[in-house]
């Protein structure tokens, strides 16, 4: 179970980078909180980081109960995924909206897995 609080330990760490670079943005674009809008470069990466909030809301309960029920070298590849496929969700919409579609299909992915083997590792301990 180390290994997956170590990869939890990686998402929240990209979380954080993500909300520097927010940080960041809002200070190149000269727009000031609590205003959200007016730089679409802003507004996609203000975009990134509430996604991946949203993300990690659903990815790391699943990583701990399919780490439990099911493999936690396994919990933790799919994480490693999981962060793979945000910071190329970052680096895609950051590009243009557009773009964003690989990275979240590769984190997307990941969490499906995480969740259904969750669930099936999980009933299946139960009966």
């Amino acid at each position: 179970m180390a290994i997956v609080a170590a990869v939890i330990g990686i998402i929240l760490l990209e979380y954080l980078v993500f909300i520097m670079m927010v940080g960041a943005t809002r200070g190149k674009s000269g727009i000031q909180a609590p205003a959200m809008t007016g730089d679409p470069k802003l507004e996609r990466m203000l975009r990134v980081q509430l996604n991946t909030l949203e993300q990690m809301v659903v990815v790391i309960p699943a990583m701990w109960i399919f780490a439990t029920y099911v493999s936690a070298a396994v919990a933790a590849g799919l994480g490693l995924v999981f962060v793979l496929g945000r910071a190329l969700y970052c680096k895609g919409y950051l590009a243009a909206a557009e773009k964003r579609g690989a990275g979240f299909a590769i984190g997307g992915l990941a969490t499906i897995v995480l969740v259904l083997g969750s669930i099936y590792g999980s009933v299946a301990a139960a009966l």
